[in-house]
């Protein structure tokens, strides 16, 4: 199965993704992350009025292979998260791009994503291509 990167997110190293519009990110995991991990089986993240930072942890993501830190694309304000994926962790594999969403943050500043990657830097990245 081929994985996806939509053209419209932002890709961190650690495989995290920002989708952007206007001061709001929607903060997730790539679908190359999910491959990797497996069966998740349980989500930590901040709740909402918390302040992400960054390149720090937001939270941890569990499967039964391992525990890995996920970390914030850019500083903010939760706004929301998504109680759904925390319930049914594995939502997260199967749209790790729509309904398997993690937090909502208000940007403080967009510009901390510049150094991010794009969809094809990324998947050459994770497919050594």
């Amino acid at each position: 199965m081929a994985l996806e990167y939509p053209n419209d997110l932002k890709y961190l190293d650690s495989h995290e993704y920002a989708r952007l519009e206007g001061d709001t990110a929607t903060i997730g995991i790539s679908a190359f992350a999910v491959d990797q991990l497996g069966d998740i089986v349980f989500l930590e993240l901040p709740e909402v009025g918390d302040k992400v930072e960054k390149g720090s942890s937001f939270g941890s993501v569990e499967s039964v292979k391992a525990v890995e830190d996920m970390y914030a694309p850019l500083s903010g304000e939760v706004l929301e998260r998504n109680d759904a994926v925390v319930d049914a962790p594995e939502k997260v594999a199967e749209d790790p791009y729509g309904e398997g969403w993690l937090l909502k943050v208000r940007v403080n500043d967009s510009s901390e994503l510049d150094d991010a990657l794009s969809a094809d830097d990324y998947r050459q990245k994770v497919e050594g291509q």
